[in-house]
């Protein structure tokens, strides 16, 4: 969350600064600060922010948090929090970043089907989540590839239902993966993936698959029902 973030939030709630200080727990003079880009915006702001003005969710904190810890029951219960239909029945108690949960969900070695399917509702949903610290994040962990993947399932998404202007949002998020792009061969969080299916995926995946070197079959039309 930025400053600006912060007086936008503001302006948007009718409050004077010394009405949204208050609210906020911290003097006038700070948040002028704050909202010039003088200060920056601390945690403990940052929370208190989200209890007051109804921001949206890639206004949270990202914290650094082990993929290895987060389970399936993780996932499901963090995407039904965000909104995303096939798990909306459940509740979750902690709020994440769509951003941060993107970036888990790609890291981690195996995904159930149903999450891995959920995972280009994200883009989708939340096109102005923290691509610098997301294309970063993926490149310190070898997971650029993943990421452009879920990135343009999900422009084709928006391609297809008719919104060419996200969908070529989408797609430039990815130029700057194109020129890190892994020789290697992944998979989309299926690590534990036999060596059959393997075999059958690297002569029947897609061309966008293949150009990204993942072994996987999932297509932008197998997510229709989930968006």
């Amino acid at each position: 969350m930025t400053g600006n973030d912060l007086k936008s939030a503001r302006t948007a709630s009718n409050w004077t600064q010394a009405e949204a200080a208050h609210r906020l727990g911290v003097t006038q003079a700070y948040l002028s600060m704050v909202e010039r880009g003088n200060r920056p915006v601390s945690d403990d702001l940052t929370s208190a922010a989200l209890q007051v003005f109804p921001l949206p969710a890639t206004a949270r904190p990202i914290e650094d948090r082990p993929a290895a810890k987060a389970g399936e029951e993780f996932f499901k219960r963090a995407l039904g929090e965000l909104g995303y239909p096939g798990f909306a029945y459940m509740e979750s108690q902690q709020l994440l970043n769509p951003a941060e949960l993107l970036l888990l969900a790609l890291d981690s070695e195996d995904l159930d089907a149903r999450v891995t399917e959920a995972l280009p509702w994200l883009p989708f949903h939340f096109p102005e989540m923290n691509w610098n610290w997301l294309t970063s994040e993926s490149k310190s962990r070898d997971r650029q590839n993943r990421l452009a993947y879920v990135a343009l399932l999900a422009s084709d998404v928006a391609q297809k239902r008719g919104d060419s202007q996200l969908a070529e949002k989408l797609r430039s998020r990815v130029t700057a993966l194109e020129r890190s792009r892994l020789a290697n061969e992944d998979t989309l969080a299926k690590s534990s993936m036999s060596q059959a299916e393997r075999k059958w995926l690297s002569t029947h995946r897609t061309p966008l698959a293949a150009h990204w070197n993942l072994l996987t079959d999932l297509k932008a039309e197998d997510l229709q029902h989930v968006f």
